[in-house]
């Protein structure tokens, strides 16, 4: 199996990705902040640029997946209602530590940024006990 290989390459995307939106307007690539600014109104004049980098993060995956790009086992749950709570409790996650996983962990980090640090660490931690508390706690999670 190269599984591997498709972990890289997503990295070195998102790397990229990363690297380009720091150089070309001079603001870290953080999705919650991009979503933030746009939700609270306080990306008035980058909506534009703020829309379309939402609309690619949806699509391209999309396309991808419409490709010739293989089906990936997740292991995730089929409860509906947990994965809508999960999502709405990472979306308040990310608006208490101001940042998410792209701002924190790949931009916070790559720039050695002592916050982005910890809050990875914190959060890859939190992240680690709640799932074997909740395994142990709702068999079959």
């Amino acid at each position: 199996m190269i599984d591997w290989i498709f972990g890289l390459f997503g990295g070195l995307m998102i790397g990229c990705a990363a690297a380009l939106y720091l150089l070309g307007n001079g603001r870290i690539m953080g999705v919650s902040g991009i979503l933030g600014g746009l939700i609270d109104g306080s990306a008035r004049t980058a909506w534009a640029e703020r829309g379309a980098f939402l609309a690619a993060l949806v699509a391209v995956p999309a396309l991808l997946q419409l490709g010739s790009a293989p089906t990936v086992a997740t292991h995730i749950t089929s409860n509906l209602g947990l994965i809508m709570v999960a999502g709405l409790l990472v979306g308040l996650g990310t608006r208490i530590g101001n940042g998410c996983t792209s701002g924190h962990g790949v931009c916070g980090i790559s720039r050695l940024n002592m916050r982005g640090i910890v809050a990875t660490l914190v959060y890859i931690a939190a992240g680690a006990v709640t799932v074997v508390l909740l395994r142990n706690l709702i068999e079959g999670l």
